[in-house]
């Protein structure tokens, strides 16, 4: 088992098994690919000749290595075909019938010391090893597609496994340019078992027409930077494919965030299963197209138009962070700021703060000098709320505690001209509270920008259920005129973003308490397996804990689900007064400033 792996066959030449054959045959490995499909293996080896194709193109390789390449690839519609082979990787669909019976085939077949791997990423690799001749030498391998890209492989092993056979694949994962990361046999692993809860609770979000697909799509993108949004990424995995995953991860937790949201079944036994069929979520130009076109749920462009109040001044009340980069934000559009803090001395440094950033992008030469005077001239620092009489939109982004929001807005409702609308930043609150410590309450509406304000580009859009049409016109109307990405939601914890977020860093929490996996381990599979731009301890971190926690108690509170509970880690580091970060310590320790 400690051998070198210089032929491996590969059994199913879908998309994962035509990628990792892909990649094999390019580091050198002699690959035999088994389908029993013609056209599936005609598809791997034509797949393989366009991308080295490309490769020769782009002058990474040479025509003669490409010729090279492609002779070490050779396809049978026989398991017999794997006889000779080192290791075995099966990435037949997702069912133990299905697996097993490649399994107790090759049982038959390959070398006493073959080593036999599941390309599973929901499935028990321990029920599978059991029910082989030789559970010593079954592990689990698993890619992340697109293969050729991703960097991440989790190697798993079961109670059964030798661990020969593990070092033996570690290092060829290590061999192909991969990053492996050992993992105890549980459904979804690591990347998956955190990653399809959250893709989970996004169909459900969808599916009680909380959201726009767009919008719950475009909100993670730009709000967390995800490479796509969760329900194009569940097109792409296939529906189907997401609800048998699921479906495995809620037999081993009995957590209702793992329970597959109905609408998953219904496209599943429609037959919408994603890109892959030409429909799912979204409706694609062809089956196995990856260019989405317009259907019945497209929303238009011009919805809303035109139907908003008029706005030529802001004000913002707050001297912190937010205040200060939401103020820059709006004086860029060309509006005339009233920056107003709790004293004169901290409106001024709030608006030096943005001086020394509005330096920052004259240096990298992202705006002119000129612009910069321009726009610093547009902001008057005040040192009272009383400045607000005449602005046509006052935006709070005061401290995140309700009493303190409430209280802003009641002055607000007595300082505001009538017509004047209000705006909370809240990220977890209810609007409906501020709303309601005014006597007009359908003047309120959520603005949720996201830190920092000037780079992030989505601002959440909360109304409640008494703003008025023209206020929601009237933000949408402005938000589109700072350059920023509006999304549509109601008023209920978490919003989009948090909502889907937060559960999902609880998880990754429990994760690391339950001693499946470390910090480090986590972090990395999220960032090669799943494209993120942090990992979640970092983002943890970086957020700061008692903020996380505060989040977390407030989604729990609201839905009420026990899943949803901050994980007892996360609370016993705040109360330790680690809060990330900005204390120095966190789930990492950072040198001190």
């Amino acid at each position: 088992m400690d051998t070198p792996l210089s032929t491996i066959a590969v059994v199913g030449l879908g998309t994962m098994g035509a990628g990792i054959a892909d990649v094999l045959a390019r580091a050198g490995r002699e690959v035999i690919g088994i389908d029993i499909s013609d056209t599936a293996a005609a598809q791997a080896v034509a797949a393989l000749e366009a991308s080295t194709a490309r490769a020769v193109a782009r002058e990474r390789i040479t025509e003669e290595e490409r010729q090279d390449v492609l002779a070490r690839f050779r396809t049978y519609s026989d398991l017999q075909a794997a006889a000779e082979a080192d290791l075995v990787i099966e990435v037949v669909p997702e069912s133990y019938e299905a697996k097993q019976e490649v399994f107790r085939a090759l049982d038959g077949i390959v070398r006493p010391d073959a080593i036999l791997a599941t390309g599973t990423n929901a499935l028990s690799v321990t029920r599978l090893a059991a029910d082989s001749a030789h559970p010593e030498r079954v592990l689990g391998l698993h890619f992340f597609a697109p293969v050729q890209a991703m960097k991440l492989v989790e190697v798993v092993s079961s109670v059964l496994t030798d661990p020969r056979a593990v070092d033996t694949v570690t290092r060829l994962a290590q061999d192909l340019g991969k990053e492996p990361v050992a993992v105890g046999d549980r459904a979804g692993f690591i990347a998956d078992g955190l990653l399809f809860g959250y893709l989970n609770q996004a169909a459900a979000m969808y599916e009680a027409k909380y959201a726009s697909r767009e919008d719950i799509d475009a909100a993670m993108k730009l709000g967390c930077g995800l490479p796509m949004g969760p329900l194009a990424l569940l097109d792409l995995i296939g529906v189907d494919t997401a609800r048998t995953v699921l479906e495995a991860m809620y037999a081993a937790s009995h957590d209702r965030l793992h329970a597959p949201a109905p609408i998953l079944k219904q496209l599943s036994e429609a037959g919408l299963t994603g890109r892959k069929a030409g429909r799912g979520f979204y409706t694609y130009a062809a089956p196995g197209s990856g260019e989405v076109v317009r259907d019945a749920l497209t929303p238009l462009t011009s919805a809303g138009a035109g139907a908003g109040r008029a706005v030529s001044s802001v004000g913002v009340a707050g001297s912190g962070t937010m205040a200060s980069g939401i103020a820059e934000v709006f004086a860029k559009a060309g509006y005339a700021v009233v920056l107003a803090a709790r004293s004169q001395e901290k409106a001024d440094t709030a608006k030096a703060r943005i001086a020394t950033s509005l330096a920052r992008s004259v240096t990298k030469g992202r705006m002119t000098a000129e612009a910069r005077d321009t726009t610093l001239a547009l902001i008057t620092p005040a040192g009272s709320l009383d400045a607000f009489a005449e602005v046509d939109l006052a935006v709070e982004a005061v401290a995140e505690d309700l009493t303190v929001k409430q209280e802003l807005f009641a002055r607000l409702d007595k300082i505001c001209k009538p017509g004047a609308v209000l705006a909370t930043t809240t990220s977890s609150l209810p609007v409906i509270a501020c709303a309601r410590a005014t006597a007009r309450p359908q003047d309120v509406v959520g603005m949720h920008f996201f830190n920092p304000a000037p780079a992030m580009k989505l601002v959440e859009i909360v109304r409640t259920v008494l703003t008025g049409d023209d206020v929601h016109a009237t933000v949408r109307e402005v938000t589109a005129r700072i350059r920023k990405h509006p999304v549509d939601c109601g008023d209920r914890a978490g919003f989009i973003v948090n909502a889907l977020l937060f559960p999902y860093l609880n998880n990754a929490i429990k994760m690391v308490e339950e001693h499946y996996a470390t910090l480090d381990d986590i972090d990395a599979a999220m960032k090669l397996g799943g494209g993120y731009p942090m990992g979640p301890f970092e983002l943890l971190d970086v957020v700061g804990l008692d903020v996380s926690l505060a989040i977390e108690r407030v989604l729990h509170r609201e839905f009420r689900d026990p899943g949803l509970a901050p994980a007892p880690l996360l609370e016993h580091l705040v109360a330790a007064g680690c809060l990330g970060r900005k204390t120095g310590r966190g789930f990492r320790e950072y040198a001190r400033r």
